[in-house]
């Protein structure tokens, strides 16, 4: 006698469920449309209380309608996104298990011809999940295509380079991240297992910086393999075991202030190595008695230490006790303010620094001089402050370098036959306004210098973004190859990765263009909001016939959630936002930036096989909000440094501030649509991209409660990728923790391996007693969010017998 009960129970909770999600579809749809975007909302939420009230009625007419509706959903999601799985998801999700709920006999039990209308129920939910299926194995945004170009049998030497050593951060001082080993290659690639792990002991303490991360690339040289770690400790490494030979510690004095603390390389000089490291002999003739084997280590709070290769000693040769003063002659230093992250580069007489400087805290700031001191002694030997009139003058008694001038952040690259460094540059701090900055100060930001490595006078220069309002620095080291140009003849080009993911290929004797440049015109107003004070826009930015980024606009099509809910939500937040391309300007009422902050590339840089002329790299795609805050330019500073990248940031002394971060849902997930991140191959004689996947799953970012299935989904990475002349590229960098392998001539996952923690760094391979060996740093990264460690992981294939 109960069952009558049970069925009306089960029939009025739906009708409840139907009626809470159709008036907040309704309601939602309603504001997203007075703003522009798609009406299926209304006529969703429309559809559902009606579904609601004639299932109340116990009308079968209520099922037809659900089956109607069900169906126009997979239609019109079809019409939006194409067989994209990850974003028809949320469009599908909710109304896909309603329905199933629906068929539960107990839910139509009593009502007229029920059989027919949930058989047409039965149909539409078939027809969806089909489509699901479908998508999955059919990317619309995943390019197919196969590099052709074939490996010579003899691979280029690089001189003085030996085959079997990863000597330099990029494996080569331009840069190339690419390994003529062939013993791992992509027959036998599946089956590497891990040799040794090295843990190096340094952990994040609770005095560290928000952007406490490990991003090293370790170098090896013959026996040794030399690493440095987030405090900077530089340790030595037997390669073939990871046996621990020496360390040596700066005693960094870090604190939570500091916008950066990481370490992503270190530089290697041989005096007695004639090769792209030591190719003078006048530095031979010169060379340390003390230390002619020397490793240099960059230290976050404003050193540069050179350590004795063999014994882990400073050189005490070397600048005052073995190190110098980065501080020296700047304005406003403070420890963390002028901050070498990244590896310099070494020539015969030269080690060549640079360093980063707060982002958005103040317009009294360090400078971001690059320098240029004696390999052996340590003597200042040349500075290119790139805020001065002149760049190469050196400050007098009362003076100082210029404070708040563009700074170089990311590695350096170095070609030793034209002894050119070349020199990736930012904006100058503040970054999101630039109503105050001179045509002076922005000479220099946002290029590409190319700088003579023993003199420090500029050969030439190409800016990548005109005044720069959206941090959209040169990210990455420079990668150097001889390419061919449209004549046939063999130029030598320097690759300039770059935030907004143009590469702008130049040839790196006279920055002129290999691949075409144009100059297009960028959105000049704020459409929503009140105009920002004091700004001016560029009305042109450059662009590049190679550009990862993607190619068209973002739409409210594109936003995405975990469920239609939180899309909604984004959907309505995306037309809320300022947003007409990239380049929007920014605003008080918020704008989208896309390419977001951590742009299209990052300091990772990509990886080129000259000998096959192929490139492969890992693009992102993630958008970002920035959100000026009127602020008084005359305020007290109240605390010193940054310690993050995110949230708002002060910008003293300019008339806002600044919240940035990324564009997320209610949820916290990502408002635009999968892929964030991807792989991708490159053609360089005809400079197309043949391939491109997604890269990554979403494992290691949702809590083991909420998993889903590990479907590839392409999730954002730091860190770069490398290549290898057995066709293989490897890469970690993602939000998952994992390391993994693909085919570099078309893209297909060959291996991958589960890391201790999160592998935000490039890896480097090298061979040492017959064996190759592929290594990366499981460290993890603070903002990222990814698991924290202190893990150096080798692989190798296993023994034979």
């Amino acid at each position: 006698m109960s069952q009558p009960s049970s069925n009306s129970g089960l029939r009025t909770l739906t009708v409840v469920i139907a009626a809470v999600i159709g008036l907040f579809l309704l309601v939602g749809g309603i504001w997203l449309t007075v703003l522009g975007g798609s009406f299926y909302y209304v006529i969703a939420g429309l559809a559902l209380l009606i579904f609601a009230w004639l299932l109340l009625k116990r009308s079968s007419t209520s099922i037809w309608l659900y089956a109607a509706l069900m169906l126009g959903t997979t239609l019109w999601g079809i019409w939006e996104v194409g067989t994209d799985f990850w974003a028809l998801a949320p469009r599908l999700d909710i109304l896909g298990v309603l329905g199933l709920w629906i068929l539960i006999p107990a839910v139509s039990r009593g009502m007229d011809n029920a059989k027919s209308s949930k058989i047409a129920l039965s149909s539409t939910l078939v027809i969806a999940i089909v489509v699901m299926v479908y998508s999955i194995f059919n990317d619309p945004q995943e390019i197919n295509g196969v590099i052709k170009n074939e490996q010579p049998k003899t691979a280029q030497a690089v001189e003085g380079v030996d085959a079997a050593d990863w000597p330099a951060y990029g494996r080569t001082q331009g840069g190339v991240r690419y390994s003529p080993l062939t013993q791992i290659n992509d027959q036998n690639v599946k089956d590497l297992k891990v040799a040794w792990t090295f843990r190096t002991g340094d952990l994040k303490t609770a005095n560290d910086s928000g952007e406490t991360t490990n991003q090293v690339t370790p170098i090896k040289v013959g026996n040794n393999m030399y690493m440095c770690t987030t405090h900077q400790w530089l340790i030595a490494l037997d390669p073939a075991t990871g046996k621990e030979k020496w360390r040596f510690d700066p005693k960094l004095k870090a604190d939570k202030t500091y916008q950066h603390l990481t370490c992503r390389g270190v530089m290697y000089y041989d005096a007695n190595n004639t090769s792209e490291f030591a190719t003078s002999l006048q530095a031979k003739k010169s060379a340390s008695t003390e230390c002619p084997r020397k490793v240099f280590l960059p230290v976050n709070d404003g050193r540069l230490v050179a350590i004795n290769a063999d014994t882990g000693k400073a050189c005490s040769d070397f600048g005052t006790k073995g190190e110098v003063d980065l501080q020296k002659l700047m304005p406003y230093a403070y420890p963390g303010g002028y901050n070498p992250t990244s590896p310099g580069i070494v020539s015969g007489t030269t080690v060549v620094i640079a360093g980063s400087v707060t982002d958005n805290y103040s317009n009294k700031e360090p400078s971001g001089v690059i320098r240029g001191y004696d390999v052996n002694t340590g003597k200042l030997l040349w500075a290119f402050d790139t805020g001065a009139q002149d760049p190469n003058a050196l400050p007098g008694e009362n003076s100082t370098f210029v404070h708040n001038s563009p700074n170089a952040w990311a590695p350096l690259a170095y070609d030793p036959k034209l002894d050119i460094v070349y020199v990736p540059t930012g904006v100058g701090t503040p970054d999101i306004w630039g109503g105050d900055r001179t045509e002076l100060k922005e000479r220099y930001a946002n290029s590409m210098l190319a700088i003579n490595a023993t003199t420090g006078k500029l050969v030439w220069h190409f800016q990548t973004t005109h005044h720069d309002l959206w941090d959209m620095d040169v990210p990455s080291q420079p990668s150097l190859a001889d390419v061919k140009d449209k004549s046939g003849q063999t130029v030598p080009a320097i690759y300039v990765l770059t935030k907004t993911g143009n590469v702008f290929v130049l040839d790196r004797r006279n920055g002129k263009a290999i691949v075409p440049i144009t100059e297009k015109a960028v959105p000049q107003t704020v459409k929503r909001g009140p105009q920002t004070k004091g700004e001016r826009y560029s009305a042109t930015q450059p662009f590049s016939a190679l550009d990862l980024a993607p190619k068209d606009k973002l739409t409210d099509k594109q936003m995405w959630g975990a469920t239609m809910f939180d899309q909604l939500m984004c959907r309505v937040s995306f037309k809320r936002l300022n947003y007409d391309g990239i380049y929007t300007p920014p605003s008080e009422n918020g704008t989208l930036v896309f390419p977001g902050n951590l742009g299209v590339f990052e300091w990772g840089g990509m990886s080129v096989n000259q000998d096959r002329q192929i490139a492969v790299m890992n693009p992102l795609a993630l958008p970002f909000v920035s959100r000026l805050i009127p602020m008084d330019p005359n305020r007290k500073e109240t605390a010193r440094g940054a310690g993050t990248e995110h949230g708002i940031q002060p910008m003293y002394g300019v008339p806002y501030g600044v919240e940035i971060n990324a564009f997320l849902s209610p949820l916290g997930l990502p408002c635009k649509q999968p892929g964030w991140g991807y792989i991708a191959g490159v053609d360089l004689n005809s400079h197309e991209v043949v391939w491109k996947k997604r890269i990554g799953t979403i494992r290691d970012s949702l809590p083991n409660l909420f998993q889903l299935p590990a479907l590839k989904i392409g999730v954002p990475g730091l860190g770069g990728t490398i290549s290898t002349a057995g066709n293989v590229m490897f890469v970690g960098a993602t939000q998952d923790n994992y390391i993994r392998a693909f085919n570099v001539s078309n893209g297909e996952k060959l291996w991958e391996a589960r890391l201790p923690a999160g592998g935000q760094a490039t890896p480097m391979t090298y061979e040492i007693n017959g064996k190759q060996y592929v290594v990366i740093m499981a460290g993890g990264h603070g903002s990222f969010g990814t698991k924290m460690g202190d893990y150096l992981v080798a692989y190798a294939l296993p023994d034979t017998k």
